[in-house]
């Protein structure tokens, strides 16, 4: 039986180069407190060795950051990207089944901006609606590739 909630290593958008290529050639929306960036790649799916050998499917990776200008304590910011990446973990399931049936890869950061200190259940909320649009957006695109 998979594990069903996760958010892994291999699940996290960590490589520089992808990063930059994010930045580079994604696009963007606002969700206020989000800034979302994402890149939807219609490629074979990634596979990436497990520390036991295993290899596994990565379609779906994901990022979070909080700006230093508005968040001078690195506390702050990692509570931030804390609580932003498990409000990801316990929602993104039916983005990746989406992205699975699709054979796309999809990867997104999201950035905070506000200046308040969040609290989890308005984060929470707010993934919620970004995973959906994320899901209307990769709809979208397959519609336009076939």
């Amino acid at each position: 039986m998979a594990k069903q909630f996760t958010l892994g290593k291999t699940e996290r958008l960590k490589s520089r180069k992808l990063i930059e290529q994010l930045f580079k050639e994604g696009k963007t929306f606002n969700l206020f407190p989000f800034r979302v960036h994402f890149l939807i790649h219609r490629l074979a799916d990634a596979t990436v060795a497990n520390a036991n050998g295993k290899s596994t499917i990565v379609n779906l990776k994901m990022g979070a950051g909080a700006a230093i200008r508005n968040f001078a304590k690195a506390t702050d910011r990692n509570r931030i990207k804390r609580i932003t990446k498990e409000s990801w973990r316990l929602q993104k399931n039916i983005l990746q089944q989406k992205i699975a049936e699709k054979q796309t890869w999809l990867h997104v950061f999201l950035i905070y901006t506000s200046k308040e200190l969040p609290n989890y259940e308005t984060v929470y909320t707010k993934v919620g609606v970004i995973l959906d649009k994320l899901i209307k957006l990769t709809d979208e695109n397959n519609s336009k590739a076939s």
